[in-house]
This record gives structure tokens, sequence and C-alpha cells, in this order.
């Protein structure tokens, strides 16, 4: 089943394999949803924020991952331990992340925990002090991440193929910041991105796992009631992120980032599909084809036939108004050039010649299971429950979710594959 959600929606969204998916706006503009899964001992809650890299201003680039090493180093009333203390003493998990449209502060504790889960997330989200001295220490330690990442080839090759794909926009700025970013960036800076996007009418409270949604949400209430938030005054959320309708460039032809490294990390792709395109269950299944898996046809063409590369696969990134794909392979720099041929080839052949039915249903099967096995963790449901509200405005059950992949067809694969193909190419080389 799908569920478009309208802003004020409430109450029970869908129910699927026994669970209960609920959503309540609270009168602030707070939006929680909830999957209740009986038979489970532990809860992953998150607390979202519809703000990533894009959203940056000129002047505060880097800010959002600022902000999501801040909100750790303590609030009014606790410290950077107490907040640690506060999830090891139950051994629980609590972290972060930030991507280029959202940010998630997010922990998995036992049931009986989550009141406290919802006290420190809470207290973080709404009332981070952004200590100056904190702040100094902090920047140490994101100039210190920066450099493992620039460190790491497999890592350059992904940032600047995404710079290239998205060539002079928003989305292809580094989710990080850069090192001079991070450098220039002043607590005042991180001080107004914080006011600009941490409201009530952005925050979105997801939680999945052994739960009472009622009880949940007057919890998170009674927080927020606490916090120096004033969600007394009524408020409605805010809009979803609506497509900018900016023509995105790609940098055509090849991009070499040279490095002393003894293997090359070669990508080649161009422009994908937004994350709301209907397209998605197709590309997910082409992917699974080309690149997904140790039988795929990039496996099997570049690693066990031609012996070019020991690890290769293909991918791609969906946002609100873009996406790209690309196909990857590490292998020796006498290699580079052979490695692009083949890719490029079964690039081609995907895109104008049906696959196959034995590797449709293979493909099919893949993502039968892994779609299945995935969601059996409170994780993956508390981050589904996100993207619902956040990126596409509609809940899909499990159910619904395979049943759209097992209506594609090959002629669908071939189709994608070919609206991929015909997109302006481009190639990132790291290495000698």
């Amino acid at each position: 089943m799908r569920v478009t959600i309208e802003p004020q929606t409430e109450g029970v969204l869908n129910s699927d394999a026994g669970s209960t998916v609920r959503r309540t706006v609270l009168p602030s503009g707070v939006r929680v949803l909830t999957e209740e899964m009986p038979g489970q001992r532990s809860v992953t809650i998150g607390y979202w924020i519809a703000v990533g890299s894009r959203d940056e201003a000129e002047h505060q680039h880097g800010s959002t991952h600022f902000l999501e090493h801040l909100l750790f180093k303590g609030t009014k009333t606790r410290s950077a331990l107490d907040i640690a203390a506060a999830f090891d003493g139950v051994g629980g998990e609590s972290n972060a992340l930030t991507g280029k449209e959202h940010t998630c502060y997010y922990a998995r504790v036992l049931d009986a925990d989550l009141p406290m889960a919802v006290d420190v997330l809470t207290d973080m989200v709404t009332s981070a002090v952004i200590d100056p001295a904190e702040m100094e220490t902090e920047r140490g330690v994101i100039l210190e991440e920066l450099a493992m990442a620039e460190d790491d080839p497999t890592d350059v090759v992904h940032e600047r193929f995404s710079e290239q794909v998205l060539d002079g926009h928003a989305l292809g700025r580094p989710i990080g910041g850069t090192p001079e970013e991070i450098q220039a960036a002043t607590r005042e800076d991180v001080y107004d991105h914080f006011q600009r996007w941490y409201r009530p009418e952005e925050l979105v409270i997801t939680a999945a796992g052994g739960l009472d949604h009622e009880a949940l949400c007057q919890i998170v209430a009674q927080a927020l009631e606490a916090s120096s938030w004033d969600v007394t005054v009524p408020g409605e959320p805010a809009p979803r992120r609506l497509a900018d309708g900016v023509e995105i460039p790609v940098q055509e032809g090849t991009r070499h980032i040279r490095k002393a490294v003894e293997q090359s990390q070669v990508i080649l792709g161009g422009r994908g599909l937004a994350a709301s395109d209907e397209d998605r269950f197709a590309l997910s299944l082409m992917h699974a084809v080309l690149g997904g898996s140790m039988s795929s046809r990039l496996f099997q063409e570049i690693r066990e036939r031609r012996g070019l590369a020991y690890s290769t696969y293909s991918f791609s990134s969906a946002f609100t108004d873009a996406g790209y794909f690309g196909l990857y392979a590490g292998c020796l720099p006498s290699k580079v050039e052979k490695v692009i041929d083949v890719m490029s080839a079964e690039l081609e052949r995907i895109a104008s010649e049906p696959v196959t039915q034995e590797e449709l249903t293979r493909a099919k099967g893949q993502l039968r299971g892994g779609t299945v096995l995935g969601m059996e963790e409170t994780s993956s449901r508390m981050s589904r429950l996100g993207r619902a509200e956040l990126v596409r405005g509609e809940f899909v059950d499990i159910s619904e979710t395979l049943g759209q992949l097992d209506a594609v067809t090959a002629a669908d694969i071939t189709r994608v594959a070919a609206r991929l193909a015909a997109s302006p190419r481009a190639i990132t080389v790291v290495g000698p």
C-alpha cells in the first residue's frame, strides 16, 4: 500500500507484516512518525532536520557538518561527557549523519530506555550551546576527518566525481566542506546556521521498534516543553523541499586527479534520476544486473574474465531535483584505459539490449531479499520513515515496494539504462 503524507495527516498511515505506522503533528509543528514492531526489545529513534550542505549560505559552507559534531559537545544542562555517558550507561548507541539535503541525530536503545534517549536528543537539538572553546577543539577533529578522507583514494574519486557531474551546483559541494572553509568558519556563522534551521517546524522525529506511539508523543512533547524552544506558539510543518528548476551542467570528458598511490580509482558515469522518479525501481534492478553483485556483468567481465580489477560495481545517488550514476573500478594505472573501454561497452550494451530472463529473475531475487532482510533492523525502518516524510511525501510499505520491483520488465530496464547512457559522459580518475 502507498499512502500520500499530507502536511497535517494524523493517525495510522499503514500496517505491514504485523507492524503499525503512525504519524502525529504536535501543535508546535514537530512531526512524529513511528513504526511499532511487536516483539522488539529495542528502539531506534532519529531527529531529522531537512537541512544539508546544499542549503548553506556562501559564508557558511561546512556549517551543517560542523553542527553534527558540535551538538554532541554540550548543552545548557549537559556536558559532552554527560551525553556520551547517558548512552554508554545503558549499552545504547548514538551517532549522527549529514547529507546534502538532511541531517539526522539518532540513537538505538532498549525499549525501557527510550525516554532517556528522547530527553538527551531533544536537549541536543534544541539547546546546544555551540561553545567557542569546544568549537576550536572540534575544528581540529573535522580537519583530521577531512585529511583522512583525502588520504583514501576511493573517497577522493567519489567526491571529485560528484563535483564533476553536478558542476557549479550546491549539490556538487563536499558535505564536510573544504579544509579552507572549516578553517575560516566562525562561531557566529555556525550559530546563525543553527538558529535558522533548528526550529520546531523543521524537526521530524521518527522511531521504530518496541514502542507505543501515543506514549512517545507524550514524552516528546514534555521534552520539548522543557527545552529552549518556545513550543507554546502554534506552528505548521515546513513544506517539503521542491526542485529548484536549475539545469545542472556536467563536466564532460576525463578529469585526472594525480595521487602517488599504487592503484588508480576510476568512475565513469553521468546524470541520473531524482529521488522521486518513477523509474527508480527499474534503476535499482538495472544496477543489480550491471554492477550490484559478484554475478553482475561488471564483476564477471572486468574481474572474473579479464582480471582487470579487484573491486568493481555500479551505483546511483538521488536528490530532490537531480541525481547521478557511476560505474566504478580500482585497477593498476596501466589498465585504466582498458577498464574504461569495458565499462563504456557494458553501459551501452545494457542500454540497447534487453537483459536476459535469468538476469532479471536473479536481480529481483537479490533486491527482494535485500529489502526484506534490511527491514528486519529497527534502524532501517526508522530511516525509511524519515525519507518518506522529508523526501517523497508518501509512505510505501514493504509489500508495495516488492510489488513495484516485481512489475519491472526487461524493457523497463533497457529504457532507463538508455536514459542514463544518453546523458553527458564524465570520467574521473584518481591515481599516478
